[in-house]
């Protein structure tokens, strides 16, 4: 049945799902720092309809991040629906459906941005999503398939249609995955389209960025993802910028350290030591970007075994 998107938190970015990336550590994270709403990884509708446990544990989210959506992906209207039907017990705050993912994984199975190619697929899926779901149904798709084909626009007003309660656009075609330059005009162009919310999506990189972003698209939330990694700080960055414009400030090495710490800690608590310190190594590599001495010690990380280690290195890293 779907309904209204909810108010977001505080602040005016929300975390874009990555996938490895967005795990319940990380979307806290940036939650606690500002993040207005937190994407999960994307989930296979597929394999939820059939109780995949992987894909299940990947749904699950810590109370303190809400506001939380669960992100879908496939093909089939029917596993749509069926899958938020079993998610509907965890009560996230929405649901997203995947219409722009560009990785070839998905694509060559019709999945993701390959449905902007087909509106009435676009449609079937949309329509079954809001009629299983018991709260809102958001999407989140590109300006079209191809440079010179964007239909944005179209598949926004038929998602409105559907009774999906907000989409989010990322101004590149699928076939440009993440190169070139984001097209703004996109997002305005839905947003003037529109009654629901939109979200603003490519090329915030800053608080500076999403200030234009907001002033030249009027869309309601830009979406932040890869510019968030090693750097959660974005959000209050942004959320600050939002009310006036103020130049980005450097995090100092102590604040970056803290962070660091509790999303170890984070990590350890839902996938224990081992596979932390493994998951970690990405993450760490990210939050020290830009410090003197930091490819060494990236190199080093890489053989760490224990959070011990890993400090050790860091803590030295620090002078």
């Amino acid at each position: 049945m779907g309904s209204r998107f909810p108010p977001p938190g505080s602040g005016r970015a929300v975390l874009a799902p990555m996938a490895g990336i967005t795990d319940s550590p990380f979307r806290l994270v940036c939650r606690r720092r500002g993040a207005a709403m937190v994407w999960s990884e994307m989930l296979a509708a597929e394999a939820l309809v059939r109780d995949h446990g992987k894909t299940l544990r990947m749904a699950a989210f810590r109370e303190e991040e809400r506001p939380v959506v669960l992100q879908l992906f496939g093909t089939r209207p029917g596993a749509f629906a069926d899958a938020i039907a079993r998610l509907e017990p965890l009560a996230a705050d929405c649901y997203d459906l995947n219409f722009g993912c560009p990785a070839p994984k998905i694509v060559k199975h019709g999945g993701g941005s390959a449905l902007l190619r087909e509106p009435r697929a676009v449609e079937a899926i949309a329509r079954a999503a809001v009629a299983a779901a018991g709260r809102p149904v958001l999407a989140k798709i590109r300006s079209g398939w191809e440079v010179g084909a964007e239909n944005a626009a179209e598949i926004a007003r038929l998602l409105e249609q559907c009774g999906v309660a907000a989409v989010t656009v990322h101004g590149r075609a699928a076939s440009q995955k993440f190169s070139g330059t984001a097209d703004w005009g996109v997002i305005a162009r839905v947003k003037r389209a529109l009654s629901i919310p939109v979200i603003g999506n490519g090329d915030v990189r800053s608080g500076a960025d999403a200030r234009r972003m907001l002033a030249e698209t009027g869309c309601d939330l830009v979406m932040a993802g890869r510019a968030a990694l090693g750097n959660p700080w974005l959000f209050t960055e942004v959320a600050a910028a939002a009310e006036r414009a103020a130049p980005g400030v450097p995090v100092p090495w102590p604040l970056r350290l803290d962070a660091i710490r509790e999303h170890f800690d984070l990590m350890i608590a839902d996938k224990g030591e081992t596979r932390a310190v493994r998951e970690m190594r990405k993450h760490l590599g990210w939050y020290i970007r830009g410090i003197d001495g930091a490819a060494h010690a990236r190199r080093d990380i890489m053989s760490a075994a224990t959070r011990r280690q890993v400090f050790e290195l860091l803590e030295r890293l620090a002078g």
